[in-house]
């Protein structure tokens, strides 16, 4: 399956916050669509939902129109809402059977999920007394109901310990190999990385970036060298390297230096000058920034 989302634009009041914003997931490749607080992330997941209307636009599925009400998906919204008073395993079977199980398979699901993120203890009890972190586990059970074929998750990391965490990515992964479409948001980078092939970053209504996480990677690094030193003391060495190479751009980072080549191949020349100054490298090599990196420097320079 691909998902496209063509230029959908969304505006509440005179404020347009959608500005015809255009991005493709695949199923088999879980998609993390990321963005600052009000960067239009929830909003978009809203529209693709059909829980509003976009002024413009189009979903498509398989270059067919995409009609929510008709596909196996499940949804986590960033704000939760099951029902804090009743029983775990009942609302999870009245949420199956909502998206169209039998009583039996709504069950059998119900239970099963329950069981996989390790809460069958509570499966009688009330949502209110469970801890914040089982609370967002059911929560998360509950999208995985029925086995949708598309899953929707809108920061569903949160308040996730690092066992539950991993037992989360763990059914994600899963999904993900037996051809299911994934779409999640998360302000938590590193999960991002861990899971996600594809990766879209949406800013002030706007895709800043789309498509294969490695590929953005490498091209985010292209021209740039990483160097760090055993002796990270001597704080001269940007400034002696600048004038031995002027065209190279030098930023301390990660424990080290980024060394901008400026798309010129200097690797060899740098390597030769650098054990000359009788340094004790601990690593030089080609530069890959992590999805923070490339996170802050497409949102700072927009900003």
């Amino acid at each position: 399956m691909v998902l496209e989302i063509l230029d959908i634009k969304k505006s509440f009041g005179e404020r347009e916050v959608l500005h015809g914003i255009s991005f493709a997931v695949s199923s088999g490749r879980a998609m993390g669509f990321l963005g600052r607080n009000g960067a239009g992330k929830s909003t978009t997941i809203r529209c693709l939902m059909d829980v509003f209307r976009p002024d413009s636009g189009r979903f498509l599925l398989d270059s067919v129109p995409f009609q929510p009400r008709k596909m196996k998906i499940g949804y986590l919204p960033e704000e939760r809402g099951m029902y804090q008073k009743n029983e775990v395993l009942a609302q999870l079977v009245y949420f199956a059977r909502l998206r169209g199980a039998n009583q039996t398979d709504a069950l059998k699901s119900a239970n099963h999920w329950v069981d996989y993120f390790q809460l069958g203890d509570y499966k009688r009890k009330k949502l209110e007394t469970l801890s914040k972190g089982n609370q967002q586990k059911i929560q998360i059970a509950q999208a995985f109901l029925n086995e949708p074929d598309i899953l929707i998750l809108d920061e569903p990391f949160s308040g996730l310990d690092p066992v539950n965490a991993q037992v989360f990515k763990d059914a994600i992964k899963s999904f993900v190999k037996e051809g299911r479409l994934v779409i999640f948001s998360s302000h938590q980078m590193g999960y991002v990385e861990e899971v996600c092939d594809d990766v879209t970053l949406i800013h002030e209504g706007r895709i800043l970036l789309s498509g294969d996480l490695s590929d953005i990677k490498l091209e985010e690094g292209r021209s740039k060298l990483f160097l760090s030193l055993l002796d990270e003391g001597d704080s001269s060495l940007p400034e002696i390297m600048h004038r031995a190479f002027p065209g190279i751009l030098i930023t301390p980072a990660h424990g080290g230096f980024i060394l901008d080549t400026q798309g010129e191949d200097r690797q060899g020349d740098l390597l030769k000058w650098l054990s000359a100054q009788d340094l004790v490298i601990r690593r030089f090599g080609l530069y890959e920034p992590s999805l923070t990196d490339i996170f802050i420097s497409k949102v700072g320079e927009q900003a």
